[in-house]
């Protein structure tokens, strides 16, 4: 499209919405949002491109196949599941790791695996049905 309203609204907006699509998805780990409303809002930062500067240019800013976002969030769920297996726990069990840096300290957890496995999954598969249909 050759809106040039639209290509600067889009130049401003995308890297906006992707920050507003991270604060969805790391608020949502211990609040209400997560992985699929981050996943949502990211993908429609890639759309809102897509629309103003076409799939092209949208697969240069994205610099990764959507269809291996997919299959990395698909590996991301499946060892969340995992993880707890190989401790003797049933699979999806949450559990955490707490690692200091000085002062300041790090919580990893397997549930946190799983929403990025979630986001991965949503982002990719909105953008390869964006792409399709923008395609035809």
């Amino acid at each position: 499209m050759k809106s040039l309203i639209l290509h600067t609204a889009t130049r401003l907006m995308i890297g906006v919405l992707i920050l507003f699509s991270l604060f969805l998805f790391f608020r949502g780990h211990d609040e209400p949002g997560g992985g699929f409303i981050g996943g949502l809002v990211g993908a429609g930062a890639f759309t809102l491109y897509a629309i103003a500067f076409g799939t092209e240019a949208t697969r240069k800013v994205l610099r990764i196949d959507p269809i291996t976002l997919i299959a990395l969030g698909l590996l991301s769920l499946v060892v969340s599941g995992l993880i707890p297996m190989f401790l003797n726990e049933p699979f999806l069990t949450g559990k955490w790791l707490f690692i200091e840096w000085g002062a300041m300290e790090t919580k990893l957890s397997t549930p946190l695996l799983f929403d990025i496995g979630v986001y991965l999954c949503v982002v990719g598969f909105i953008v390869t049905v964006i792409f399709s249909l923008e395609e035809e």
